[in-house]
């Protein structure tokens, strides 16, 4: 029989040593959001002299990892997100960063393929139970694969860190690690829900609600108009929710604890509340500790179209930067400035449509304000050079504005752009119809 904790010892030892197992040119994976490793980031950077041309993975990040801090950061690390926030955008902007396009749910399989190489592993984790296994507490994610693709794995325990059960991936063994380094357990990032809904996203929210069936199962994106969402199904007289989910946030949260999620009705992992990994409050954390009603599962699960596909009434809400007369929905960029990622927006917009009696609904402001205090529609009549499609106008169903909601479902282009357009801001349809005639989209017999 093992002795687990005989292991345990005789695998611990410091941030500092065992960052050693780093070597110039190699690939670091930091894993996933608020399981990015605290310590050995610092201890990694404490070697920048003697290191060049180490790559790091990483994604969604919570804080400035240290190794982006250091002088001449960009000559020692680069950094690789697989999903952009605010921190990586930072990192991208300082010269060291760069962004890999991916469909989130198909990130499991590029470690599986080869299609990445792993030199060394290192991730935030829970202490370790009875069994010799370390939960990966709020990130299932990705995160079996990555490990078991790296020649080297270091774990850094955190006392703080929940325990998150899971489906299945979302725990390692002692036996699989090479070093258990103890941290200073600090307190996990937390993500707000983005203050009071504004009365914008309040009308937007009222909309989309009115459209959620008892028993529906829910996805969230993450924003003001999904917490606004989830926020007013809270309040409502809705009952036997479930949820499959790409991300869990406070919204869920919310929700449960008023009593509406019990998911009875889901046709896959009734009475679950599955997600792929989870940023919130610490009202979000303690929720989820040792939670056998909210399940981890590996993001292949999680976001499968084919899966999604079987929960009937699924119910899919997500944002967006901007969209086209067209039906094209940009949720990635600017232009050409990089904001966010595909992640399984356009997964679960396909997988909700094609489940019985499922919805996919896109919320977004009909205007947004400059920081020069320009007023500009979101939709428009071409998407602006170098923005990204997120969602193909083959695939967008729902799209919400304080303004109204349409279904692009089965529409020609003449008849999307007037559906459109009837959404967007009146001080803008004036032009948007001018845009759509150019475009040869408008019809003479349409109301104007």
């Amino acid at each position: 029989m093992t002795d687990y904790k005989a292991l345990y010892q005789q695998k611990r030892t410091t941030a500092e040593e065992a960052v050693k197992l780093v070597k110039s040119g190699d690939w670091v994976d930091y894993s996933w959001c608020v399981n990015h490793p605290v310590a050995l980031d610092k201890a990694l950077a404490g070697r920048k002299d003697e290191l060049f041309d180490v790559k790091i993975r990483g994604g969604v990040s919570m804080w400035m990892p240290e190794v982006a801090k250091v002088e001449g950061a960009g000559e020692h690390f680069t950094w690789n997100a697989w999903h952009c926030s605010g921190i990586d955008r930072k990192i991208m902007s300082a010269g060291m960063g760069y962004f890999a396009p991916i469909r989130y749910s198909e990130l499991p399989r590029y470690y599986r393929d080869d299609n990445v190489r792993v030199d060394v592993a290192m991730l935030q984790v829970t202490p370790m139970d009875d069994h010799g296994n370390f939960s990966f507490a709020l990130s299932a994610s990705h995160l079996a694969d990555m490990l078991d693709k790296a020649r080297h794995i270091i774990v850094e325990v955190n006392r703080n860190m929940p325990w998150g059960f899971g489906l299945n991936g979302s725990e390692i063994n002692i036996k699989d690690v090479d070093f258990v380094v103890e941290g200073d357990d600090p307190a996990i990032a937390e993500l707000g829900g983005g203050g009071e809904p504004s009365a914008v996203d309040r009308a937007v929210a009222e909309l989309i609600v009115k459209e959620i069936p008892n028993g529906a199962c829910l996805q969230l994106g993450i924003g003001g108009m999904p917490n606004a969402v989830g926020s007013l199904i809270a309040q409502s007289d809705l009952k036997d929710l479930g949820v499959h989910t790409e991300m869990y946030v406070d919204a869920f949260v919310d929700i449960a604890m008023a009593g509406k999620i019990n998911g009875r009705c889901k046709n896959l992992d009734k009475g679950r509340q599955v997600y792929a990994f989870a940023a919130g409050t610490k009202k979000l954390y303690d929720y989820i500790d040792r939670n056998p009603d909210v399940m981890a599962a590996p993001v292949d699960y999680t976001n499968d179209v084919g899966v999604i596909a079987q929960l009937d009434n699924f119910i899919s809400i997500n944002n967006a930067i901007d969209m086209d007369l067209f039906g094209q929905v940009n949720a990635e960029s600017a232009g050409t400035k990089h904001i966010s990622g595909t992640g399984g927006q356009l997964d679960f917009v396909m997988g909700a449509y094609l489940s019985k009696g499922g919805k996919s609904f896109i919320c977004m402001s009909s205007t947004v304000t400059g920081k020069d205090g320009t007023v500009k529609s979101r939709i428009l009549p071409t998407l602006t050079p170098g923005s990204i499609v997120t969602d193909p106008r083959s695939c967008t169903q729902h799209i919400v504005t304080e303004y109204g909601m349409v279904d692009l479902k089965g529409l020609s282009t003449w008849e999307r752009a007037e559906q459109l357009i009837s959404i967007a801001h009146p001080d803008f349809r004036e032009e948007l119809i001018a845009g759509a005639e150019k475009l040869g989209i408008w019809r003479k017999s349409s109301r104007r």
